[in-house]
């Protein structure tokens, strides 16, 4: 039954492209026709129970026959597999609109209903889970230059990835409109990339913030190599905490941290915020973001690589910013950029496979790269996307037009 079902999911859902299954009992069936653009892959089930695990849910069944060597890629690799699912049905695939599905709308419910409340305990716990498995995975996989485990920026597809990086650096400090002698607040500061570029191009002093140890220990190690330590504080403490100390900073900026915050804390989330930012200040969150509604977290990251986490929409990331007077003062959709970006973190770890089963095991590295496809492919055929939202606390604190963005990253930028 199980097998039945699958070949009619198959059927239904791959058109063009090519995906050969040879199943446990030695059958075999090809789904799709050969196209343009669309991968040709070949997978082997190795028992019987795989069609049934990823009926019940395609995306984590899948991952985990994967992980666990019963779904084998004989042919082709998982970024393709996963390419030939999703670019079949494609998020902006145009044509009539019509109403979500009602199973589509109760799962997402019920999801949401039983995901936990983001605490301060356990924050800490869901950080550690996938930032502090070693800063050495994230050296073979992120630029050499900065050490951006975020979304890059590609005005060009010639650069290199530690290029585009510095372009993302550069086109967010352009919307913060530094001056001399302010303090900047990093909330999730990683490996204290942005921190440092800041410091080195202006005359201010940053505080970084992370609940990784591992990020923290090396942001503070990377801020000594730069020569910014007199400019550059780097300190392990919730950021809850730290607003709840009274402290006060000219600017904010958050780069790939509100995904970690949850739903249930958007709101905890910018009145600390609101409050940590002086009267004339300002604040530039990057996020991953979602294209439609507000939806759930596939159970897949949840268990493996987010436990905790939760895209945000944009309509419900504004709701809860607007009830503490924040002013969304420029909005900016970054729609095909983090697909770049992980397509040369997954080339990344496809070089440095050796190295990486090394340091954990081959399941880790079909896990990771099985993230790293199915993330990279969301972006590209799925509904996200990543947003930049300035805020303001006063209408009079920034430049009422756009020109001075473009002129400070030219200036960065030496172009």
């Amino acid at each position: 039954m199980s097998k039945t079902l699958l070949e009619k999911f198959l059927n239904k859902g791959i058109k063009q492209g090519r995906l050969g299954v040879v199943f446990a009992d030695g059958s075999a069936d090809t789904f799709g026709e050969a196209a343009e653009g669309f991968p040709e892959i070949v997978i082997r089930f190795t028992d019987s129970k795989v069609p049934r695990d990823i009926i019940m849910d395609p995306r984590l069944g899948a991952a985990e026959a994967f992980m666990d060597g019963r779904l084998i890629i004989e042919k082709g690799d998982v970024m393709g597999l996963v390419t030939l699912l999703r670019a079949n049905s494609p998020w902006d695939q145009g044509g009539d609109i019509a109403s979500p599905k009602l199973m589509r709308r109760i799962v997402d419910r019920a999801t949401w209903a039983v995901e936990k409340v983001n605490n301060a305990v356990s924050a800490k716990d869901n950080v550690a889970h996938h930032y502090d498995i070693g800063n050495d995975l994230y050296a073979l996989m992120l630029d050499d230059e900065h050490w951006q485990y975020s979304c890059a920026y590609w005005p060009s597809d010639d650069m290199t990835l530690g290029e585009a990086q510095e372009a993302k650096l550069a086109h967010i400090a352009s919307k913060l409109t530094l001056s001399k002698g302010q303090t900047v607040l990093d909330i999730g500061c990683g490996w204290g990339g942005m921190a440092i570029y800041l410091a080195k191009n202006y005359d201010v002093h940053v505080t970084g913030i992370t609940l990784s140890e591992e990020q923290a220990q090396l942001a503070r190690e990377r801020a000594a190599d730069a020569g910014v330590t007199e400019k550059v504080s780097i300190e392990l403490v919730d950021y809850r905490d730290f607003a709840a100390a009274g402290r006060k900073f000219d600017r904010i900026v958050s780069v790939g941290m509100f995904e970690h915050v949850g739903q249930p804390q958007f709101e905890t989330f910018f009145e600390a915020c609101a409050n940590l930012l002086t009267d004339d200040g300002s604040m530039l969150l990057h996020t991953i973001g979602r294209m439609g509604v507000p939806g759930a977290t596939d159970a897949f990251t949840r268990k493996y690589i987010f436990p905790g986490g939760y895209i945000p929409a944009l309509s419900e990331t504004v709701a809860a910013s607007e009830k503490f007077r924040l002013i969304a003062t420029d909005v900016e959709t970054l729609r095909l950029h983090y697909a770049k970006t992980i397509h040369k973190w997954y080339e990344n770890c496809e070089a440095n496979r050796d190295a990486i089963i090394a340091m954990y095991d081959a399941r880790f590295y079909r896990m990771w790269t099985f993230y790293l496809a199915g993330a990279a492919t969301v972006f590209e055929y799925g509904s996200m996307c990543n947003y930049q939202i300035q805020y303001a606390r006063s209408r009079h604190a920034l430049p009422i037009t756009r020109g001075y963005m473009e002129a400070e990253e030219k200036r960065l930028l030496g172009s």
